[in-house]
């Protein structure tokens, strides 16, 4: 009977172990959750503090230490930070929501990342802009502070404009880079496609005349070049300020 009890006390303890173990991770859980949500709101108000322009609000969520990268790549610590956030200008209004919101806390420190979808009138005009932020938190005594955040601005293709037959077919041939890494534009029903050297062949639409854009890729542009006949001549693929210029391969004679 002694040993019996004793199996059974020690199985039973055994068993009770995992429960334990479950237990804490439910908590632990549980915790980050509520930490997440509290700098859910917490970003969601400095959103909300910016059309008024209530700067009192970023003084309070940010740490004395911030380091702020905007979307253009300005960097700004807490005064200049807290400095740039005035009343939107007469005639313009809008509002920012957080959205897509994911947080991960490990012990002090928290990283969230969200897209703030924003929502503008000017003059009467209607703008819509995303962008994506990473952030890090800070727990302090006053609470969880900004302690640092990047912030990049979410890009969508341009609208497009229809291409007459003619004008398509101007842009169709081959194109070389190097003598390894050619790139051909063709006809695909009424569009056209473009196919790089060993990859797969992608829609291509026109922007304006003379600049072409890939569905997709809106960091990029194709922007033709001609001679002083008006023949063109080749291509420059435009990422940002930067260009890769493809010549334009003689057809056979």
């Amino acid at each position: 009977m002694t040993i019996d009890r004793r199996r059974v006390l020690v199985f039973g303890a055994a068993a009770l172990l995992p429960a334990a173990a479950r237990g804490g991770a439910a908590a632990a859980a549980k915790s980050d959750d509520a930490v997440a949500a509290t700098l859910q709101a917490q970003t969601q108000e400095l959103m909300d503090a910016i059309v008024p322009g209530k700067a009192s609000v970023w003084a309070k969520h940010l740490h004395d230490d911030v380091v702020y990268t905007a979307e253009d790549g300005e960097v700004s610590d807490k005064k200049k930070l807290v400095e740039q956030v005035k009343p939107m200008a007469a005639g313009v209004s809008g509002d920012i929501r957080v959205t897509d919101f994911r947080a991960r806390v490990h012990g002090s420190i928290a990283t969230a990342t969200y897209v703030s979808d924003e929502h503008e009138d000017y003059h009467g005009h209607k703008l819509h802009c995303q962008y994506r932020s990473t952030d890090t938190w800070m727990r302090t005594p006053a609470g969880w502070k900004l302690l640092a955040s990047q912030v990049l601005a979410l890009k969508t293709d341009p609208p497009a404009i229809p291409l007459p037959a003619a004008k398509a077919d101007e842009y169709c041939g081959r194109y070389t880079l190097a003598p390894e890494i050619g790139y051909e534009i063709r006809r695909k029903g009424e569009g056209l496609e473009g196919e790089q050297t060993g990859r797969p062949a992608k829609e291509l639409k026109a922007e304006a005349p003379d600049v072409l854009f890939a569905p997709g890729r809106p960091r990029y542009r194709y922007v033709f070049q001609r001679d002083a006949a008006g023949g063109i001549t080749g291509f420059a693929e435009r990422r940002e300020a930067w260009d890769l210029v493809w010549k334009k391969v003689p057809p056979p004679a």
